[in-house]
């Protein structure tokens, strides 16, 4: 039950700072009605520290909810799939390959291509690639970002966090 109870506040803790994350700073982008924001570094920071599971809920969910927030809301089902997997995808090729570069890049790319797809399918090939600069930027950050964190985090209390 101790386990089920520290999972369950990790994976909502998590949720919470990548909500908050992503409704700090936040850049609209007219032509797709979206915007830029710094939430993927918290994506990836749950997803190197906590795992797979707890990287895709906390990823999905958080950033689906501050789309809800900031009034982006026909964006949240979209949101909640593509940032779903890059937490996914992170924490598990981290958990397997066990580098953070590695992990994070193509969880990075998964971000970029989603969007590039939904955009392009809700507003055309050239709105989509208005934001693509945007978003390739934003996962760079996630990425430098989180891979020091999550660094700094662990040699800061000098253990490795379990992973589920």
């Amino acid at each position: 039950m101790k386990k089920y109870a520290v999972f369950a506040s990790r994976i909502s803790v998590m949720t919470a700072l990548v909500a908050v994350a992503t409704c700090m700073i936040s850049v609209p982008i007219p032509p797709t009605r979206g915007y830029i924001n710094v939430g993927d570094a918290m994506v990836m920071i749950s997803a190197l520290l906590f795992g797979p599971i707890v990287g895709m809920i906390a990823g999905g969910v958080g950033s689906a909810l501050a789309d809800m927030v900031l009034g982006y809301g026909w964006w949240a089902p979209y949101t909640l799939i593509i940032k779903g997997l890059e937490g996914f995808v992170a924490g598990l090729l981290y958990k397997k390959l066990r580098s953070k570069i590695l992990a994070t890049l193509p969880a990075g790319a998964i971000m970029v291509l989603g969007y590039l797809l939904v955009e392009t399918v809700l507003y055309g090939y050239g709105p989509a690639l208005v934001e693509l600069p945007g978003n390739t930027f934003q996962a760079a950050f996630g990425i430098i970002v989180g891979i020091c964190v999550a660094e700094a985090m662990e040699k800061r209390l000098k253990v490795k966090l379990p992973m589920e």
